[in-house]
C-alpha cells in the first residue's frame, strides 16, 4: 500500500495465498491491453495518412481489419483481466477476514481489552472492504495507468516529437497537486475510522440493550447519541472529501490545457511546415496519445484517493495481525491436569503495566481438590479477577497460580481450560438449538449426557415444558429465554466438560434461592470430586461451602467456614445480617 511500510505490505500480502495466480495474471493481461491500445492510434495514423495520400482500397481494408482485430484483442485482455482481478480481490478479502478472525480467536483477555469490540468489528468489515477495493485497483488500474503513461509518453514523443515537451510541464504540476491532496486528506481519513468505532459501539450497545432502552423510554436519547456520532463522521468525511474533490478540477484543468496547447502548436506546425513536419494522421494520433496519457493520470489520481483511504484501514488491520498474544505456550507444555487443587502463592496482578494500582495484592490461598469454596465481597473487590487467573485468562504480575500442583503457565492452554470450566458473570448463549448450545461443553455428548447435565443444573424442568424440548431454537444471545433459564443452561454446558474445577461467577444470581439450593445439592451428588468455586452475592449460596473467601479491595480479608467467619469477620457478618434481617436465618 505504502512503500515506506514494507512490513505492513508483506503482512497483508500473505492473505493472497491461493489467489496469487490470478493476482499475477491480472497485471500481465493489463500489459497486453495497454500495448494493444497504444498500437491502435499508430494504425489510425497510417490509415489517415494513407487516405490523404490516395492509397489503394486494399490498404485501407487491411488497416481497418487490423484496427478491428486490435480492438477485439484489447477487449479480450481487459475482460479476462477483470475476471481474474475480481476473483483475486474477493479471495484476498475473504482470506484477510479469515486471518483477522482467527487471530482474534487466539487473543487473550488482555489483547481483547486493548482493542474495543466495536473497533474489531470495524476492522473486520469496513477496513477490509477498503483494503479490498485498493487491492483491486493496485493489481489492475495501478498497473494499467503507469504502463499507459509510459507507453503513451514514448509513442507521443516518437510521433509528435517536440509537441511531447508539453507534457514535461503538465505532469510535474499534476504530480505535485496530487501529492498535496493526499498529504492533506490522510490525517482526516485516519480520524474517521476512530469515529466509525464509536458509531459501531453505539449501535452494538443499543441493539444488545434494547429491552433496557425501551423499559426506560430512552429511545430519543439513544437516537440523539447515535445522531451525534454519525454527524461527527459526516463532518470528518466532508472535510476529507472536500480536499479530495480538488482532484477532479486539477485533472480537468491539466487535461484541457494540454489539449489546447497541443492543438495550438500542432496546427501551427502543420501550417508552417506544409504538412512535412506534422501531418493530419500524426496530429490525430498525437491527440489520442495525449488523451490516453492524461486519462492514465486521472486513473492514478483515483488510485491515490482510494489508497489514501485504504492505507489508514490497512494500518488498523496490521495492528491486529501484528498483535502478540500476551499468553504464550511453553516449549514443552504439560497436557494432563492431575487434580482440581488450586494454589495462589503471593499473587499480585494488574490489568496493564500502565495501571497505577494492583487489581489483586498479596493473594495466598490454597484449595484442596474436591472442595467447595465460596467467594464473596463487594463490587470491585477482585472476585472475578481472582478466578480468571485460574484458567489463565490473564497471567499474574507477581507470584504464581498452580492447578494440580503445576504452575498454570506450564500447561497447554487447551489442556488447562478443558479441565477448568468457567460460567462467567455475563452468560452467553449462541443462536441455535438447546442441544447445539449444550454441546459447546462436549461436541460428542449423547442425549442422555445432555439430560443428566441439565438435571444437575435444574434446567430439565423448563426444557421439558418447551414444545420442541431440547430442539428448541435459542435466539441470538438467548433473547427468548429468561435470565435464570439462561444461567442454568450455561451451567449445564459447563458440566458437560466434566472438569476437575468448576467456577461459577455469580452464575445463579437470576435463579430463586430454592433452585439455587437444588443446584448446589446436585453438585454435591453428581460431581463430588470436582473442585467447585462459587462467587456469589448471597450468603445462602456459599454458607455450606468448605471454605469461604472474603475479598476486599483486591485482597483476601478472611478465609474460613461460615460459623467462624460469622463470629470473627466484620465484612462477612455485616453482609450476612443485612441479608438475613439481624440474624434471622431464613436463607
Amino acid at each position: 500500500m505504502k512503500q515506506k511500510n514494507p512490513g505492513m505490505i508483506r503482512k497483508l500480502a500473505g492473505s493472497v495465498r491461493e489467489y496469487k495466480k490470478q493476482a499475477i495474471l491480472t497485471p500481465v493481461l493489463m500489459m497486453g491491453e495497454v500495448a494493444c491500445e497504444c498500437i491502435i492510434p499508430l494504425i489510425t495514423k497510417n490509415l489517415i495518412n494513407g487516405i490523404q495520400d490516395g492509397c489503394a482500397m486494399s490498404e485501407i481494408v487491411r488497416d481497418g481489419v487490423l484496427l478491428i482485430l486490435m480492438a477485439f484483442v484489447s477487449l479480450g485482455f481487459g475482460a479476462v483481466a477483470a475476471k481474474f482481478c475480481a476473483t483475486a480481490a474477493s479471495g484476498f478479502a475473504k482470506n484477510l477476514r479469515h486471518d483477522l478472525f482467527y487471530k482474534i480467536q487466539d487473543f487473550s483477555f488482555a489483547n481483547i481489552d486493548k482493542f474495543s469490540t466495536a473497533s474489531l468489528v470495524t476492522r473486520l468489515t469496513t477496513d477490509v472492504n477498503n483494503v479490498q477495493m485498493a487491492f483491486m485497483l493496485i493489481i489492475r488500474t495501478a498497473v494499467r495507468a503507469p504502463l499507459m503513461l509510459i507507453f503513451a509518453s514514448v509513442m507521443a514523443t516518437v510521433v509528435g516529437k517536440k509537441l511531447a515537451l508539453i507534457f514535461v510541464g503538465v505532469i510535474p504540476f499534476l504530480a505535485f497537486c496530487l501529492g498535496f491532496i493526499v498529504y492533506k486528506a490522510m490525517p482526516r481519513f485516519r480520524a474517521v475510522f476512530k469515529k466509525y468505532d464509536a458509531v459501531n459501539n453505539s449501535v452494538q450497545e443499543n441493539v444488545k440493550g434494547i429491552r433496557v432502552v425501551k423499559s426506560f423510554v430512552r429511545e430519543e436519547y439513544e437516537k440523539e447519541k447515535f445522531g451525534r456520532a454519525s454527524d461527527d463522521i459526516r463532518k470528518d468525511f466532508t472535510a476529507a472529501e472536500r480536499i479530495v474533490a480538488c482532484n477532479a478540477p486539477v485533472m480537468q484543468f491539466s487535461m484541457y490545457i494540454s489539449m489546447l496547447l497541443i492543438s495550438f502548436f500542432a496546427a501551427k506546425l502543420v501550417v508552417s511546415s506544409g504538412g512535412t513536419y506534422l501531418n493530419v494522421g500524426t496530429l490525430s494520433s498525437m491527440l489520442t496519445y495525449s488523451m490516453q496519457l492524461l486519462m492514465s493520470l486521472m486513473m492514478l489520481s483515483m488510485i491515490f484517493v482510494m489508497v489514501t483511504l485504504a492505507v489508514a484501514s490497512a494500518k488498523r488491520i496490521a495492528e491486529v495481525l501484528d498483535e502478540v498474544n500476551s499468553l504464550t505456550e511453553p516449549e514443552n507444555p504439560v497436557t494432563e491436569v492431575a487434580d482440581g487443587s488450586v494454589d495462589f502463592d503471593n499473587v499480585s496482578f494488574k490489568y496493564s503495566q500502565k495501571a497505577e494500582r494492583d487489581a489483586l495484592s498479596d493473594i495466598d490461598l490454597h484449595i484442596a481438590s474436591g472442595q467447595t469454596v465460596g467467594v464473596i465481597g463487594g463490587t470491585g473487590s477482585g472476585k472475578t479477577t481472582l478466578i480468571q487467573l485460574i484458567s489463565r485468562l490473564y497471567d499474574v504480575t507477581e507470584g504464581s497460580v498452580k492447578v494440580g500442583g503445576v504452575d498454570v503457565r506450564e500447561y497447554s492452554l487447551n489442556a488447562l481450560r478443558d479441565q477448568v470450566s468457567v460460567v462467567l458473570q455475563k452468560n452467553v448463549l449462541f443462536s441455535g438449538t438447546i442441544k447445539e448450545n449444550l454441546r459447546w461443553g462436549d461436541p460428542d455428548a449423547s442425549d442422555e449426557e445432555l439430560k443428566a447435565a441439565c438435571r444437575a443444573a435444574c434446567a430439565d424442568e423448563f426444557i421439558e415444558s418447551f414444545p420442541d424440548r431440547y430442539d428448541t431454537y435459542i435466539e441470538q444471545g438467548g433473547a427468548n429465554v429468561s435470565g435464570g433459564q439462561k444461567q442454568r443452561l450455561c451451567i449445564a454446558r459447563a458440566l458437560l466438560k466434566r472438569p476437575k474445577i468448576l467456577i461459577l461467577d455469580d452464575s445463579t444470581s437470576a435463579v430463586d434461592t430454592q433452585t439455587d439450593a437444588k443446584i448446589r445439592k446436585a453438585f454435591r451428588e453428581a460431581i463430588p470430586g470436582t473442585t467447585k468455586i462459587i462467587i456469589a452475592q448471597r450468603i445462602s449460596s456459599v454458607q455450606d461451602a468448605d471454605l469461604i473467601v472474603v475479598m476486599d479491595n483486591g485482597r483476601i480479608d478472611a478465609v474460613g467456614a461460615h460459623d467462624a467467619l460469622l463470629a470473627s469477620n466484620e465484612i462477612y457478618r455485616e453482609v450476612y445480617y443485612s441479608q438475613n434481617k439481624a440474624g434471622d436465618d431464613n436463607a
